[in-house]
């Protein structure tokens, strides 16, 4: 079972978990998809394969009231977890994504895969690959 835990503030990265869901059923895994704000780090912490979604903010950082408290919390239940991050961003180079994932490497995490994408996601090819890794893993 993959879970997918985002949020979005445009409809982004929500049109990139949808995506990344779509990809998970085509490679033959059960999926299911959470907002941040539906789900508890105990019961994400619990799961065997996570994904979890945030545009970049500010100044490329995960966005500060839900997702960036939640993986704060999140981190310290990492170890030996198998992680996937995505997110789209409108401006800037990606650099969010990199600190994310050192975060979660940082915490024992095994990081299958990322995905970033300018903007609209539009069938992007990372969305399918992070799908396909993660049903893999």
């Amino acid at each position: 079972m993959v879970t997918i835990v985002y949020w979005s503030g445009t409809g982004n990265t929500e049109a990139m978990a949808k995506e990344i869901e779509e990809a998970v059923k085509s490679a033959g895994a059960e999926v299911e998809t959470l907002l941040f704000e539906d789900t508890s780090v105990d019961a994400v912490a619990g799961k065997d394969v996570v994904l979890l979604g945030c545009p970049a903010m500010g100044a490329e950082e995960l966005e500060e009231t839900i997702v960036e408290p939640f993986f704060v919390e999140l981190e310290g239940k990492l170890s030996g977890k198998k992680i996937g991050l995505f997110g789209s961003y409108g401006w800037g180079t990606g650099e969010w994504m990199d600190n994310w994932k050192q975060r979660a490497e940082n915490a024992g995490a095994t990081v299958i895969g990322t995905a970033i994408v300018n903007e609209t996601p539009d069938n992007a090819e990372e969305c399918v690959a992070l799908g396909k890794a993660a049903a893999q893993a």
